[in-house]
């Protein structure tokens, strides 16, 4: 794991079995299928996967930001600060949400208020969770802008969203989910929208945050390179499932699911002064409708077989913290200690 790393042994949050069902003229969607994972103190995990995959689906179950109907968290439990947020009263999660857990979403476009000026919408998040009179919270919005990076903080606190850049829209962003010092931070592809020299001030900023502020974070994306450059371990997803988990070394020396092999393939790569031809993965994801009873990667896999149609495989252990849903990876198991 990379230097500054985390104690793995001493999780912030702990998602157990969470399944959440989408009802549908068409039939139930399943959504999120018996998700685990757990997030250590000051750690990143990375949360990659396609579009549809899960990734946005699981985080807002966990914090039950779904509309209902038609989202159903069915089954699960996400442990938080000595409490099970599935459980907690509506007061409670306005409590934690934007207060002990911060979300950055994805289009800094459109998850500001394009109707309030920027000090007013992080004044509101200060008063809110921690109680500030004005003066205060205007005190601490500067303060939280010139930590994001924004020039003359005080004087941009009375501008609106559309005057900012999309880079500045995103760090405003930041700082107004940073503004009650949270001990976790959700990060949904906020990057996503941003040119690459953008991109990469942002990751700085991030890494910059956890290491002075001491937060975990959950970095959901799609890219891959950005992962193998900002997080400590890795969940891929696909179908919602988890279907690898890994430390982020682990994944890229030895990616164990036919998928994570398959996303890696994607990614652009130069070999000399040409352009290698780029990989694309064959096929659909599945529709979800009905539990699955077979591998979810099956009619997209070169590597299946007649076991893999027949019987969906549970995350099984390839090494120390590394596991991958693959009957493969059970066979190879095999082989090693025959």
């Amino acid at each position: 794991m990379k230097s500054g790393a985390p104690n793995e042994q001493s999780p912030v949050l702990s998602v157990r079995d969470l399944c959440t069902v989408f009802g549908t003229r068409a039939g139930d969607v399943h959504a999120v299928n018996s998700v685990n994972f757990e997030l250590s103190a000051g750690e990143i995990l990375g949360v990659v996967g396609e579009s549809g995959s899960g990734k946005t689906v699981t985080m807002m179950s966990m914090l039950r930001l779904l509309p209902s109907p038609p989202a159903n968290v069915k089954a699960g439990t996400v442990h938080f600060e000595g409490r099970d947020l599935l459980q907690a009263t509506d007061k409670e999660l306005r409590r934690i949400r934007g207060g002990r857990i911060g979300f950055i979403f994805q289009d800094p476009m459109t998850s500001l208020n394009p109707v309030f000026s920027v000090g007013f919408q992080l004044r509101e998040s200060l008063r809110r969770h921690l109680g500030m009179s004005r003066k205060a919270a205007s005190k601490r919005s500067v303060e939280l802008l010139e930590m994001v990076g924004i020039p003359d903080a005080e004087s941009r606190l009375s501008a609106f969203p559309h005057q900012f850049s999309g880079g500045m829209r995103q760090r405003v962003m930041i700082a107004i989910a940073l503004a009650c010092d949270p001990s976790v931070l959700i990060a949904d592809e906020p990057t996503t929208a941003l040119d690459v020299t953008i991109q990469a001030q942002i990751l700085e900023l991030i890494r910059d945050l956890r290491r002075d502020l001491g937060m975990a974070i959950i970095w959901i994306t799609h890219d891959l390179g950005v992962i193998a450059g900002i997080a400590n371990r890795v969940l891929v997803m696909y179908a919602g499932q988890i279907v690898e988990h890994a430390r982020v070394e682990d994944l890229f020396a030895n990616p164990s699911h036919p998928y994570t092999r398959a996303l890696i393939s994607t990614v652009p790569a130069v070999r000399g002064h040409r352009a290698k031809r780029l990989n694309s993965i064959e096929g659909q994801a599945p529709t979800l409708l009905g539990m699955p009873n077979s591998c979810p990667f099956e009619s997209r896999c070169s590597s299946a077989f007649a076991r893999c149609a027949q019987e969906a495989p549970h995350r099984m252990q390839v090494g120390s913290s590394h596991d991958a849903a693959c009957f493969l990876v059970e066979n190879a198991s095999h082989v090693a200690t025959n």
